[in-house]
């Protein structure tokens, strides 16, 4: 295969990815919870184990596709099993809002943590070496002496994507706070969980990203300055 067919291939796969996270995590499992609730149709049960069916199976089948183990899909997988737990045993709401609040916030944790570290997990979420072409990055800046000022930069762009993360922990519980104040088990409820899973995508992912793009952005100018080369150098094509 040739290098601009494997070009044309790379914007399609991703416009796959994305619609296919789209359908599967928010779309498919939205339209069951709010139209296939009630006792006509799936009732609250069967149309919540229906709906977060869609998500786990599109997990797992990502990881399979993958061939690896990602941490974040392990974590969506599991977020998705609490939230069926949670919704079938009929607990409180309030287990949901801390569920949804905890794993974002784990993750903006881990991001601090590993910081201190020599893997930083900036670097696996932005930077990874399908971007950045890592060998050449290094040697630059090693030959300039500019690795220790670039790993400032690198933690300056760390605690800027934690707090995307952290911002998502606190409207993820206000978000399900404001709307599951239903019965759990009933019909209303299950309708509830099913338009908090539809406003997520807006009131929660749409502001994260744009602190995740600009501690992105922020990375690539520094790139830019302190090696004092084209960023277009360093980038994987």
């Amino acid at each position: 295969m040739t290098s601009s067919s494997n070009e044309t291939n790379k914007p399609q796969n991703q416009n796959q990815g994305f619609f296919g996270n789209l359908a599967f995590n928010i779309v498919i499992p939205v339209v069951l919870m709010s139209y296939a609730s009630s006792e006509d149709y799936l009732g609250p049960a069967w149309s919540i184990v229906a709906a977060l069916a869609f998500p786990f199976i599109y997990g797992i089948w990502d990881l399979k596709q993958s061939g690896k183990v990602n941490g974040f899909s392990i974590l969506g997988i599991i977020s998705v099993l609490l939230t069926g737990g949670i919704s079938l045993l009929k607990l409180p709401a309030e287990y949901i809002a801390i569920k949804e609040a905890a794993i974002p916030a784990l993750i903006g944790i881990a991001v601090v943590i590993t910081q201190y570290t020599k893997k930083p997990l900036v670097k696996m979420l932005i930077l990874n070496d399908q971007i950045i072409n890592w060998p050449h990055l290094n040697r630059v800046l090693e030959q300039k002496g500019k690795e220790h000022e670039f790993n400032r930069k690198v933690a300056v762009s760390s605690y800027i994507v934690a707090g995307s993360f952290f911002l998502s922990s606190a409207l993820n519980y206000i978000l399900a706070k404001m709307i599951l104040v239903s019965e759990p088990g009933s019909t209303a409820y299950t309708e509830e969980l099913g338009r908090m899973t539809a406003l997520s995508y807006p009131v929660i992912v749409i502001p994260s990203m744009i602190l995740l793009v600009t501690a992105l952005w922020y990375l690539f100018s520094q790139i830019s300055k302190i090696t004092g080369e084209e960023l277009d150098n360093f980038l994987n094509h």
